[in-house]
This record gives C-alpha cells, structure tokens and sequence, in this order.
C-alpha cells in the first residue's frame, strides 16, 4: 500500500475509534505510519479524508446489505425493500457499527462546516445507492429520482441509524417498515381516487 491507502485505513480506524470531532491530523498520521504533508498531498485536507474514510467505511458496511442480483423479490417489491432494511437494521447495532457516527455529523455538523461539505456532496451518491439497491438499477446522476427516491431512502436510513442511537428498543424492524409504506401507499391511492 501507498502513504494514500495507509492515510484511508489509517482514518477509518481513527474513525472508528475517536469520531469525527476527537480525531487529529497527527492521530491519522500516528495510525497509518505516514506524515502530515501527506494529507495534503494526497487528500488536501484533513476534513476530506475523514470525509472519504467515512464513505469507505459506510461503502463496506453496506456491502453485507446484499447485491442487486442476490437479493430476494423482483426490483422495486415490497420483498425487495423489506430485504435492505432488514440489512441496514442489521448493522445498526453491531460492534463497530459506523452509524454512530452518522450521528455525530448531524449533532456536531455547524462546528465542522468544511468536513460537513463534502459530506454533503456524499449524500447525493448514497441516495443513488439505495435506488439502486431497492430498485434495482442506480439511475444517472442527473437524474430526477435522485432528487425524489433518493433523498426519501436517504431520510429513511438516516432516520433509523438517529432512532437506534436514541433507543434501539424502538427502532423499527423491516417488516414494521415495510408495513408502514404499504399502509401509506394504500392511504395514498384512497385519497387519489375521485
């Protein structure tokens, strides 16, 4: 590995370990085995490579939610929806579980307004991501259910980590989820008819 990949692994563990706001430049560099000038080099801030560890590790996380082409229901189901939530509330409460830290960056967001940038730029891709999964096809940047879909998947999932962290005896499991939208939806198609 280069002094860019020990830099990323050496985040991630200090993520893991500190948190966003309890993390240094010189701790990163005591735990990856590199020196400062390369966060610069190789990241251009601090802040930045915190933020790219934190969507590493949120990348690896989400790879136990299953792949497209391996999880059950057809694209767009209720089976389908149920199957990654069923993952993502899995993970919530595992030892080393990230998610901690999704809370972290909504608590402490205004004290760190550079890394809470290109967090932001991260959500948008997430949102892609969940589309992709429950839908079965990540649909182009520009496009508009990335904006709609994708922000209503992001909200959800962020909702759920923010609902663990406050009392995981109520957090929802998949099937109440999932039970939840197919009761507003039928709310929905009530209310549409004349």
């Amino acid at each position: 590995m280069g002094h860019r990949e020990d830099l990323l692994e050496g985040a991630k563990r200090c993520l893991l370990e500190k948190g966003f706001v309890r993390t240094t430049a010189r701790d990163i560099v005591k735990e990856s085995g590199t020196n400062l000038a390369s966060i610069g080099y190789h990241y251009g801030s601090k802040d930045a490579l915190l933020a790219q560890a934190y969507v590493s590790l949120a990348e690896e996380a989400s790879d136990g939610w299953g792949e497209v082409g391996e999880l059950p229901g057809a694209p767009g189901s209720a089976e389908r929806f149920r199957a990654v939530m069923a993952g993502i509330i899995g993970t919530l409460g595992q030892p080393g579980s990230i998610w901690h830290l999704s809370v972290e960056l909504v608590a402490m967001g205004d004290k760190l307004p550079a890394l809470r940038e290109h967090m932001s730029a991260a959500q948008r891709e997430a949102g892609r991501g969940f589309i992709g999964l429950i839908m079965g096809e990540e649909p182009p940047a520009d496009d508009p259910s990335v904006d709609t879909l994708g922000k209503f998947f992001s909200v959800l999932v962020l909702g759920l980590i923010s609902q663990h962290t406050f009392d995981a005896d109520f957090t929802p499991s998949a099937d109440e989820l999932t039970e939840g939208v197919r009761e507003l939806m039928v709310t929905f198609a009530k209310g549409d008819r004349p």
